[in-house]
C-alpha cells in the first residue's frame, strides 16, 4: 500500500479561484467581448484551467457614468500558482491586451481582479501594486456579485462569513443598474 504524502493530499484539496474581468474599452485584437475571450483564451495558454464562466453582464462605467459601459464576467479556474504568481501573469495579460494604468477608475481595455483565493485573506505588495485577497471592494460591486452568484451561489465571503445573496441583498446599486446579456444581446454588439 502506498503513502500518502503530504504532496499527494495537497493535490486532492479543491481550491476555489475566483476572477473578475472587464472591459470598456476597444483594443487593438478587438471590442469589449473580444477582449475578455482574449484573456480567457490567454489564461489557458499559461496552464490556468478555467473551471466555470458565468454570462456577461453590463454595467455603467463606475464613478463616471459618462464614460464607455463595462462588461463583465467572472471566472473560475484552478491553477498551482500562489496568489503573486497568479497576480504577475493577470498583469502580463493585462498589458498584453493594450491596459493602461493612468488613472485611477480609467476605462480598460482589460481589466483582470482576483476576487477570491481559496478563502485565504491575505494583502499582497506586487511592485507598486497592493493587492487585498477576497478584493476589498467586492462587496460594493454589482457586477462582481451577481455573476459570481450564477457560478457558485452557496459562495460566502471568507472575512464577513456572508452569503453571496446577503451581500447581493444589502447592495447600494439597485439591480437595473446591472444587465445580464443575452446571446441577442451580444450579436448586437459583435460585428
Amino acid at each position: 500500500m502506498a503513502k500518502r504524502t503530504s504532496e499527494n493530499i495537497k493535490q486532492k484539496q479543491i481550491i476555489m479561484i475566483f476572477l473578475g474581468l472587464g472591459s470598456n474599452l476597444s483594443s487593438t485584437y478587438g471590442d469589449r467581448f473580444k477582449n475578455i475571450d482574449l484573456a480567457l483564451s490567454n489564461l489557458k495558454n499559461r496552464n490556468i484551467k478555467l473551471v466555470k464562466k458565468s454570462s456577461f453582464y453590463e454595467t455603467n462605467s463606475y464613478p463616471d457614468k459618462n464614460k464607455p459601459k463595462f462588461i463583465n464576467i467572472v471566472v473560475s479556474i484552478e491553477t498551482i500558482l500562489q496568489p503573486k504568481d497568479l497576480m504577475s501573469i493577470l498583469i502580463t495579460v493585462e498589458e498584453n491586451l493594450e491596459r493602461k494604468r493612468n488613472k485611477k477608475n480609467d476605462p480598460r481595455t482589460c481589466d483582470i481582479d482576483i476576487i477570491d483565493y481559496n478563502k485565504q485573506v491575505m494583502n499582497i505588495k506586487y511592485n507598486n501594486l497592493n493587492l487585498t485577497i477576497p478584493h476589498k471592494n467586492m462587496t460594493d460591486r454589482n457586477f462582481v456579485l451577481y455573476p459570481l452568484q450564477e457560478i457558485c451561489p452557496n459562495w460566502t465571503h471568507p472575512v464577513t462569513k456572508k452569503n453571496i445573496d446577503v451581500l447581493i441583498k444589502n447592495l447600494k446599486t439597485s439591480k437595473n443598474e446591472i444587465t445580464k446579456l443575452t446571446e441577442n444581446d451580444i450579436n448586437k454588439y459583435v460585428k
